[in-house]
């Protein structure tokens, strides 16, 4: 697959993201749009509350409640929002016909195009996994242990690093989505113009490189 034929791939299944986005009704987008530029300006979800919200969608606060339960359902639905598209966009990158270091390679640039295109989601998934409330931060932690449990079957599927035990492999996995998470903030914080960006992004390739070099030599102990 030449790195053309991945661009396009990559731009029509955001460009279908976007579509099922329009589609949506438009005071649900206005109101889940209102709390991440909220969020934007540094605050935590917590601290959110239903009327600046709505102030901020520009609906009246008795509207919420015909698309939310209340704020925290709020965050969940930002929480699927940002994860589920991710989601498929990485699992179709690692589906071709693609050496290990290509398909690295791929997820890594496809992770950052969808970064560069949903910062605002980006930030608060990044951000309120380890600080926002309760269930905000468990329905982040189901969504990475989606993540990863995706990664490992398709890996497996693959045929890639077969000497690992399922459990050792959900640990590698696990610190590959934990790893692009944690670049996330950088990537999207870094100065515009290609060096800057072109350097973050070899760095988060060879940081996915060392943890696959690291799993292919890992031996279990039977312990």
């Amino acid at each position: 697959m030449t790195r053309k034929t991945d661009t396009k791939t990559r731009r029509s299944s955001l460009e279908r993201m976007r579509e099922a986005r329009a589609q949506r009704p438009p005071t649900r987008e206005k109101l889940m749009h209102a709390a991440l530029e909220l969020l934007a300006e540094g605050r935590g979800f917590g601290s959110l509350g239903l009327r600046e919200v709505t102030r901020g969608a520009g609906v009246v606060p008795t509207a919420f409640y015909r698309h939310f339960a209340d704020m925290e359902a709020l965050g969940l639905a930002l929480v699927d929002e940002g994860g589920a598209t991710l989601r498929r966009l990485l699992r179709e990158a690692r589906r071709g016909d693609l050496p290990a270091e290509d398909i690295i390679r791929h997820s890594v640039d496809v992770y950052v195009a969808y970064l560069h295109a949903n910062p605002l989601h980006m930030r608060f998934i990044a951000g309120e996994r380890l600080n926002g409330p309760p269930r905000v931060r468990a329905e982040i932690r189901g969504e990475v242990g989606r993540f990863t449990e995706d990664m490992a079957e398709d890996l497996r599927a693959l045929g890639f690093l077969p000497h690992l035990s399922p459990r050792v492999l959900r640990m590698v996995c696990g610190l590959v989505v934990a790893t692009m998470l944690d670049a996330a903030g950088d990537i999207l914080e870094a100065p515009a113009g290609e060096a800057a960006q072109a350097e973050l992004v070899n760095e988060l390739t060879d940081r996915l490189r060392l943890i696959f070099l690291g799993a292919g030599a890992w031996r279990e102990t039977g312990n």
